[in-house]
């Protein structure tokens, strides 16, 4: 027995993979970045397509979903997190983060404080909060179109969502993976190229720029939600609004004034990144080739704490750290500085004048270490204009 279509056996394969990325693509692209972000504005046909095959392939509803992803944000690695695997425990994440889900859409608080704006018309009101009946929908139109084979494709298609968004990006991609940004959570990158679940891999790009309706950010990444949305752009039915910030450097430039201030404050998380790899990397690579073979397994060590994020070391990678720090001059040095530039964008009541001055003083002290690719540093930073 047949459906409608009648195809080779890998036509099912394509065909399941068809419905499950329109399912990825709806999530990402409606729900989290024009619902929960405001990242990108949809043209109300669109708007209303990606809440119609949501209704049928996942049953959630806009206001809760956009509810709990606002508050994960908000309180993300905290106790009040939603699902952080921090927290949690990867496992549970992994493997119950719907139910995990399901357990904060029933906490009123979250939906009235986190659920403003979302869709509020009869449609959502009538026809899209009740779940079922779209689920229920969506088993009759596989069945149809694929037969018997078509209840597995449907079983699979209410499978792929709690899996891969709720399982993969919630508790793997706050767990393992690579960071290009220290921002002051576990968020991960998992793959450079972010086709299989809608550019949703690049996770710890997504928390450094939360209002971007762009994922990527290096050249060799790629965000398939955003390749779609350029489509609909050119199509004059998307707008994205936001983008990751570039940092931009006048050539000549050798003073640092607001314009350099205004960049490097928009800028701050690419000037971080571009402090690790230019600055302690290469004294970090020093140090170990002095060390010899007896200390260069100590240095190698703490590679990953030299850059991190201070707030997501425990206590024994802290003591790791300074134990490394004390028999390191140099490292010291770059470190502190790491610290003291962070402090200066961490200063939120003071003055524009205040936060200059204080960039300017970095600036002078950094130059006089020394140490020649601080200075070097110091020399790109004093270049940054506002893009």
């Amino acid at each position: 027995m047949h459906g409608i279509l009648h195809l080779p056996w890998w036509g099912y394969i394509v065909a399941t993979l068809a419905l499950t990325q329109v399912t990825i693509l709806s999530v990402t692209i409606f729900l989290h970045r024009c619902q929960a972000h405001r990242a990108v504005e949809l043209h109300p046909a669109v708007s209303h397509f990606f809440r119609f095959w949501l209704w049928m392939a996942t049953g959630m509803v806009t206001k809760e979903w956009a509810s709990v992803h606002r508050k994960h944000h908000a309180k993300v690695e905290t106790a009040d997190d939603p699902h952080s695997p921090q927290v949690q425990g990867i496992w549970r994440v992994l493997f119950t983060g719907t139910e995990l889900y399901k357990k904060e859409t029933r906490n009123p608080e979250t939906l009235e404080r986190y659920g403003q704006g979302t869709p509020d018309d009869w449609m959502e009101h009538h026809i899209y909060s009740r779940s079922k009946y779209g689920i229920l929908l969506m088993l009759t139109v596989d069945f149809i179109l694929f037969g018997p084979l078509g209840v597995t494709i449907w079983a699979l298609q209410m499978a792929w969502i709690p899996f891969f968004a709720a399982g993969v990006v919630n508790g793997v991609g706050h767990y393992v993976g690579y960071r290009n940004f220290e921002c002051q959570d576990a968020s991960r990158n998992l793959f450079p190229i972010g086709f299989f679940i809608g550019g949703e891999e690049l996770h710890n790009n997504h928390h450094t720029f939360g209002t971007s309706a762009k994922f990527s950010v290096k050249w060799w990444e790629f965000d398939m939600g955003w390749l779609v949305i350029r489509a609909l752009q050119l199509l004059g039915l998307a707008k994205p609004k936001r983008t990751p910030p570039k940092a931009h450097v006048a050539l000549g430039k050798a003073t640092v004034d607001l314009d350099t201030l205004k960049a490097i404050l928009t800028n701050r998380f690419q000037v971080l990144a571009q402090y690790s790899k230019n600055v302690i990397i290469p004294v970090l690579r020093e140090e170990r080739r002095r060390a010899g073979e007896a200390g260069n397994a100590m240095f190698r060590r703490v590679r990953t704490l030299l850059i991190r994020e201070r707030s997501l070391m425990d206590d024994s990678g802290q003591q790791r750290l300074a134990s490394v720090l004390e028999r390191s001059r140099s490292l010291d040095v770059v470190y502190q500085f790491r610290l003291k530039l962070q402090n200066i964008w961490a200063k939120s009541t003071a003055t524009q004048t205040e936060l200059l001055e204080a960039l300017q003083e970095w600036c002078r002290q950094a130059e006089a270490t020394g140490i020649s690719v601080l200075r070097d540093f110091v020399r790109q930073l004093k270049g940054y204009v506002p893009g």
